[in-house]
């Protein structure tokens, strides 16, 4: 663990949730730290993931997981033909506009979690091979699959950022404090 993470307040389960939410979209915002557009799309291993790509893939994945809670349709959706473009900066995207993108997001995200009544409230899944048949999770799943995705993103943009000039989390951490 990189960084601490605490609830706002003893036995604030959404504070908490939120805060790991948090926690891990700052790492993978983290790994873009110091580096060129350039840098930040570059792909220093087999895979075709970059930092850039991933941030981008991430704020996406935010948003549609919120619009499918708010049971609104996702204006960022993708199909099978635009589903690569979301690993990737296209058509003049640049890192700041794709960060402010997902802070907009972020902020969306937090202040639904926080007006929905109850963390057990459920919406259903859409109709997909890899999800059950007439599928529901809750707000609380979803908050925790956020933390997942993020995570599991976050330790892919560590490999990267290590691949790319030796720096690893911690170092990204003293380098975001000044130290």
């Amino acid at each position: 663990m990189v960084t601490h993470v605490s609830a706002e307040t003893h036995g604030d389960e959404r504070g908490a949730l939120l805060n790991f939410v948090e926690t891990q979209r700052a790492a993978l915002r983290r790994s873009l730290l110091g580096l060129t557009e350039e840098q930040a799309a570059s792909r220093p291993s087999v895979s075709e993931l970059s930092l850039s790509g991933l941030v981008k893939h991430v704020a996406e994945v935010e948003l549609n997981w919120l619009r499918m809670a708010q049971g609104r349709p996702n204006e960022k959706e993708r199909d099978q033909e635009t589903w690569s473009e979301g690993f990737k900066l296209v058509g003049g995207e640049t890192i700041p506009e794709i960060l402010d993108f997902w802070a907009g997001v972020a902020k969306e995200t937090e202040e639904f979690a926080r007006s929905v009544p109850s963390l057990d409230d459920t919406f259903p899944l859409p109709e997909a091979p890899w999800f059950p048949k007439d599928g529901r999770v809750s707000m609380r799943w979803m908050l925790l699959h956020l933390v997942e995705e993020a995570a599991r993103h976050a330790g892919h943009a560590d490999i990267i950022r290590e691949s790319l000039d030796g720096k690893g989390s911690f170092d990204l951490v003293a380098e975001e404090r000044g130290r």
